[in-house]
């Protein structure tokens, strides 16, 4: 008994090291270079704070406003920009998609305009967004948009093209309207690729808000790095850029758990 359970604590020894340990070692590793190329001297710490010098900024930050607002709140701003247009960018572009992966016509219309929008880098919409919206709250939404909605648009077109075309023949067989064909037959078959598609829509969308508020933001995290840039503040600076990465991986593990989930549901993990 007792062989056996050191013999199964051997076999999970490589899963655990994958997940826990080897990352573990990885932050340790980029933790300490950091600190030791502060310390050496070689780079002025105006240049490049310590990581303990940044960390306790960053506590500074979370009781003490800059900007207009604490760390969180900006952290707060960015999120509910990302989570309005991430979910419209998914509720537009997954129909769509589906639609134009089992309707030739539609295809032929849609699919040249969808080819030139989603070779638009997401940041050339700014000057637009400006003109639309001003600086406020929804200008940086529409950068964000543009960012997501092509990956949610292809990967459910893909999902699509890819189901059987007997289900859909049984399906109308059976008396399936268009609406149940679409709820009950399309989008369950293709639901893995449209998770993956809002996996990767998720991480363009994230970064692309970022990348709107360094230019157009008046809150949020890269509205923070811009002000901790222009006071020459180095520490809020690497503080927000922290932030901004720790929620976008926080994002994405959300939705890698969503796709892992849909996985086995769909009996392929």
């Amino acid at each position: 008994m007792r062989a056996t359970r050191v013999q199964a604590r051997a076999k999970d020894w490589p899963r655990v090291a994958e997940v826990w340990v080897m990352p573990v070692l990885g932050i340790l590793t980029l933790l300490g270079g950091w600190a030791a190329l502060s310390a050496s001297g070689w780079i002025s710490p105006k240049f490049l704070p310590g990581p303990m010098a940044v960390l306790q900024r960053m506590a500074e930050l979370t009781q003490e406003p800059y900007a207009g607002a604490l760390l969180q709140q900006h952290l707060l701003a960015s999120l509910e920009k990302f989570l309005l247009s991430f979910s419209i960018a998914v509720l537009v572009g997954v129909p769509l998609g589906l639609a134009m992966g089992r309707s030739k016509r539609l295809e032929w219309v849609v699919a040249p305009l969808f080819e030139a929008f989603r070779f638009i880098p997401p940041i050339a919409w700014v000057p637009f967004a400006i003109f639309w919206f001003g600086t406020g709250f929804l200008s940086p939404t529409l950068v964000i948009f543009a960012g997501a909605f092509a990956p949610c648009v292809l990967n459910a077109y893909r999902g699509a093209r890819q189901i059987e075309k007997h289900l859909l023949e049984a399906g109308q067989m059976l008396g399936a309207g268009r609406w149940l064909t679409f709820t009950e037959i399309l989008l369950p078959a293709a639901l893995t690729h449209i998770v993956a598609g809002m996996r990767v829509g998720a991480g363009f969308g994230w970064q692309s808000l970022i990348g709107a508020e360094l230019i157009v933001g008046s809150t949020g995290l890269g509205y923070m790095i811009v002000k901790g840039g222009s006071n020459l503040e180095p520490t809020v600076v690497m503080s927000g850029m922290i932030a901004i990465g720790l929620a976008g991986a926080a994002i994405d593990w959300c939705m890698r758990m969503l796709q892992a989930r849909t996985l086995r549901s769909a009996g392929m993990n």
